[in-house]
């Protein structure tokens, strides 16, 4: 096997594992957003159906870090594909006589500087609302409890 067939191994491999890190990290936004909005629900359902304070507070607070891990994983992913895996198969295309992805980062780089949204703008978007919206649930109960002597707690 010449150099140029084992380099052309090398990317296929390393593209392939990428693509399935990339799936990952689809299907783990898919389970924080669904967990979300799970405990959102329960808040809905706390409040609607109950006058206990203390399971909105105990569930916001749960959205409150399920929205911050959110945030954070998103984070961690990028840097991974960015890091791991693009700049590896940017060098790995230097060794081929063509070079698809890097000519694809260039035209994304062009699209970034012109400040338009990528998805995980978007993804961040919907983790950091949700943090609001779990802190402003967890901020309202908590002084419903201090100003309420007779509010239900359990």
């Amino acid at each position: 096997m010449d150099d140029t067939s084992l380099i052309v191994e090398q990317y296929r491999v390393f593209n392939e594992a990428k693509e399935r890190f990339i799936d990952r990290h689809f299907q783990t936004n898919r389970f924080y957003f669904v967990f979300a909005f799970t405990l959102l629900t329960a808040c809905y359902v706390f409040y609607a159906l109950s006058p206990a304070i203390v399971p909105m507070i105990v569930t916001a607070a749960f959205g409150i870090a399920v929205s911050i891990l959110w945030w954070l994983n998103i984070d961690s992913y990028q840097v991974m594909i960015k890091i791991k895996y693009a700049k590896i198969l940017e060098y790995l295309e230097t060794k081929l006589p063509e070079q698809p992805f890097h000519k694809e980062f260039e035209e994304t780089r062009k699209l970034n500087k012109a400040k338009n949204m990528t998805f995980p703008d978007v993804q961040k978007g919907f983790a950091g609302l949700l943090f609001f919206v779990f802190l402003i649930i967890f901020s309202a109960s908590v002084v419903s409890a201090l100003n309420y002597k007779n509010a239900v707690l359990f």
